[in-house]
């Protein structure tokens, strides 16, 4: 009889507490948008991740006492991020490994393989549509691969590779940013044999590659972020160049240390800056939208930001703190290396009275 009176216990209070735990829709006075009103609302910065607490949630005193007390588990430096069925990977250059948040089943993993598939320092990472995981080690200058299990299959690179910092992966090509060999090298899925170099030193000075650090490829462009010329600079995937923007200064579209890139469906340019500590919008035409996040007051600012990603396809996790009167449209990832909010979550939103007149 008291092993059911504990059990009746035990189970009301996760009632209770899964009850309390339930996040309700913040109000008009408590989202954080860009651009400030009275422009139309864009983007909406929802949440955050830095412990595993935020992943799994925080436990009241009562429940640690009845279930125990959880470990909890920090990102401490995240570069390159990416994600795949609900699943969010986190290069951790401090860790040596990678943190996992797997948003279905609300866990926080880390992934840190011995033998063959150890990591010394996973800078940037890709999940590819099969769901295999490519991993960036800049410290062992090869590209690792996992299988859609994250169990380890293989490593490439060593004898091509000088100072990988970033990848890219598409259905045939695995693109690599090249920092200290200042090139793109495209590898063949099929044999990891490299099928292309993009960026030669023979170039004229205004289009050579001098230091990529972050890379994207969309609708057979690739997008490159040198860091030694204050620029994107877009190939296409022949390797002929098509076009730069951005230049060097501190002026609204200028850069001083450009990092991540991403392009959404509307080909719009997503740019990080680690010293504005910002992300810059562009159109296809290189012409400037708008721009948000900035130096770290408070929740939605950023701390020397890395990589930026763009996710259509796990919307269901985040819609519970969008604002009801948006409509959100896709989610904006954004690592923090310093700080305290490490996983900036954002939303590219539309106002539904807008949309309606649409």
């Amino acid at each position: 009889m008291y092993v059911i009176k504990i059990c009746l216990l035990f189970f009301t209070l996760v009632l209770i507490w899964s009850c309390s735990s339930d996040i309700s829709k913040p109000g008009y006075d408590e989202i954080i948008i860009y651009p400030a009103p009275p422009e139309p609302t864009k983007i909406q910065y929802l949440t955050h991740f830095s412990t595993s607490i935020d992943v799994t949630g925080e436990q009241s005193g009562i429940m640690n006492y009845v279930a125990g007390e959880e470990e909890e588990l920090t990102i401490i430096k995240p570069y390159g991020i990416s994600i795949y069925n609900g699943r969010i990977y986190i290069c951790d250059t401090i860790l040596g490994g990678i943190e996992i948040i797997d948003l279905p089943n609300e866990a926080f993993e880390i992934l840190q393989p011995k033998g063959l598939g150890k990591f010394k320092k996973p800078i940037n990472c890709y999940k590819d549509a099969d769901g295999k995981l490519y991993v960036v080690d800049a410290e062992r200058t090869q590209v690792m691969i996992f299988d859609s299990l994250d169990n380890y299959i293989t490593a490439f690179g060593e004898d091509t590779l000088e100072k990988p910092t970033d990848i890219f992966v598409t259905d045939e090509s695995i693109y690599v940013a090249d920092l200290k060999d200042r090139n793109i090298k495209v590898f063949s899925k099929n044999d990891y044999s490299i099928v292309k170099i993009i960026g030669d030193d023979n170039l004229n000075e205004k289009i050579r590659i001098y230091q990529p650090t972050n890379i994207y490829v969309k609708e057979d462009k690739i997008y490159i972020s040198d860091f030694g010329d204050f620029r994107i600079k877009i190939y296409n995937t022949s390797g002929e160049f098509v076009d730069t923007v951005g230049s060097y200064g501190r002026n609204l579209g200028q850069f001083i240390r450009p990092k991540g890139v991403a392009v959404d469906d509307d080909l719009n340019l997503y740019v990080v800056d680690a010293a504005f500590e910002n992300i810059q919008i562009f159109n296809k035409n290189g012409q400037l939208l708008m721009f948000f996040g900035g130096t770290y007051k408070g929740v939605g600012d950023m701390w020397l930001p890395a990589k930026v990603i763009i996710d259509y396809e796990n919307l269901e996790y985040f819609q519970k703190y969008v604002y009801s009167g948006f409509e959100l449209k896709y989610l904006i990832f954004v690592t923090n290396q310093y700080g305290p909010d490490k996983i900036n979550v954002y939303g590219f939103v539309e106002e539904k009275e807008l949309q309606n007149q649409n």
